[in-house]
């Protein structure tokens, strides 16, 4: 099981690169970054801050969890997503989704917000293609990428999201389907509908994969990693998260957190990326890294 790190959306992007650094001598295998253009709270842009984290990395993955594909010129995600796996040496993993959580941000880039899945399985064709050295049409001009990405035939192509929409994206264009907020059960049944989806298409199942976007509370008082869940959570998304934390988010004793980050291997995920729910993110990293991390291996 590989274990990722997300870099908090609140961190200065001038302390990524100190702040991914830190993850890679910790032991994580990925370090991954979200995304908004405008959100209402501080968040980078993906693949800018990836290329700082590869700046000053040498062995970890980077992977952007996730780029909202709708908002680029599908071209335009294809030059970003080479050159930064060129400038990390070969160590990108592109991770799309179609967002919408806040319109305004649609908006503001003149994009309808009820276009987006439209829009980004559209984009993945031409991701796809481009990536692995093909070539578009352009007005009746083949138009192909160079330079082309290190790894071949390309970059992993991650797709996240909860819905039946995002499963069948996995399986028809992607290597891993990663969603958030969902159980171990729901991890493994979804995985199932993208292998599905994947062997309509012709591909193999087995090439797609299953991840986990895991918000995670960790301290050894397991009631106080709780309250720290439900606040930061309710505050994320404006609703009580009761429920929600109590069967998806793995919180508690590092016992209890590495547990729980079993089922969902179990399940099928082979990769978890880790989102610390907490007011205080380099003690709880530093705890799942010390703590965490040998158990799950």
């Amino acid at each position: 099981m590989r274990l990722g790190l997300v870099l908090p959306p609140t961190v200065d992007p001038a302390d990524v690169p100190a702040t991914a650094r830190r993850a890679e001598e910790q032991g994580f295998d990925l370090v991954a970054s979200g995304e908004h253009v405008l959100f209402g709270s501080p968040t980078p842009n993906a693949f800018v801050a990836l290329a700082a984290a590869a700046s000053v990395t040498s062995r970890v993955r980077l992977l952007s969890a996730v780029t909202l594909l709708p908002l680029y010129p599908a071209p335009l995600a294809a030059k970003m997503a080479a050159t930064l796996d060129r400038v990390s040496g070969g160590r990108f993993e592109l991770g799309v989704g179609v967002g919408g959580e806040n319109p305004v941000e649609f908006a503001a880039c003149g994009v309808p917000v009820r276009e987006r899945g439209r829009r980004t399985d559209a984009a993945l064709d031409v991701l796809v293609r481009l990536l692995a050295g093909g070539a578009i049409d352009v007005d009746g001009t083949p138009a192909t990428l160079d330079p082309l990405p290190l790894q071949r035939p390309r970059p992993p192509l991650w797709v996240g999201g909860r819905s039946e929409a995002s499963m069948r994206r996995a399986g028809r264009a992607g290597d891993v389907w990663m969603p958030y907020l969902g159980s171990p059960d729901r991890v493994a049944r979804g995985l199932r509908t993208a292998r599905e989806e994947a062997e309509r298409h012709g591909r193999d199942p087995a090439g797609v994969t299953g991840a986990y976007f895991a918000w995670t509370a960790v301290d050894p008082d397991p009631a106080l990693a709780r309250q720290r869940a439900l606040d930061v959570l309710r505050a994320t998304y404006g609703q009580d998260m009761t429920r929600i934390v109590d069967a998806c988010v793995p919180h508690g004793t590092p016992e209890q957190v590495a547990a729980r980050l079993a089922e969902y291997r179990d399940a099928g995920a082979e990769s978890v990326v880790v989102a610390p729910a907490t007011d205080d993110a380099e003690r709880d990293v530093a705890l799942l890294a010390r703590e965490v991390l040998p158990r799950l291996r």
